[in-house]
């Protein structure tokens, strides 16, 4: 944990039709003063989203080396690299060799996101999952934020149902194509 940051807990109730995944967990989630709260509301959906035995926030911003979320197999081994927010070309190209799976969420305009990456090499692009969400949805999410939250996400036919502490937003989830 970096000095300074500050200590979120998420209590959450994951009901995800879409992938037949049902769980209770808690987090605790270490947020650097540089994080943004839509960058960390992102982080903690990314996780939800990706939920599975072995995910793991990384050491966040000081590991220049590993993506915001990942999840390794009982070997140790990076199964999958979820990156958040805008990553580079170079991340996912290194990504996506070093991991079977790839996945990117943002808090922001996915066209704006996927530019830079235009006639980039990137390993396996078309593999890659790349993920937004409604304009406003992370932003709504975030203004409910508190250090302790209650999160119940609910996914059903590519639409997300999330109550953080009593306020409840909804959006679909958007996959684009990264070429």
């Amino acid at each position: 944990m970096a000095a300074g940051s500050t200590i979120h807990t998420f209590t959450v109730q994951l009901a995800d039709v879409d992938r037949g995944v049902y769980d209770d967990f808690t987090l605790r989630v270490a947020r650097h003063p540089s994080e943004t709260d839509l960058y960390m509301v992102t982080r903690v959906l990314a996780y939800c989203l990706e939920y599975e035995e072995g995910i793991a926030f990384s050491e966040g911003v000081s590991s220049t080396d590993e993506p915001a979320v990942l999840v390794r197999d009982l070997t140790g081994t990076i199964t999958a690299w979820i990156e958040i927010g805008a990553p580079d070309a170079a991340r996912l190209h290194y990504g996506s060799k070093l991991a079977d799976r790839v996945a990117i969420y943002t808090h922001r305009d996915p066209v704006k996101v996927a530019a830079p990456w235009a006639g980039k090499k990137i390993h396996n692009a078309s593999d890659i999952v790349f993920r937004s969400f409604d304009p406003g949805f992370i932003e709504d999410a975030a203004a409910a934020l508190e250090r302790r939250n209650a999160v119940t996400l609910s996914v059903t036919e590519g639409q997300l149902y999330l109550e953080v502490n009593g306020t409840t937003v909804s959006s679909a989830l958007h996959s684009h194509r990264v070429e």
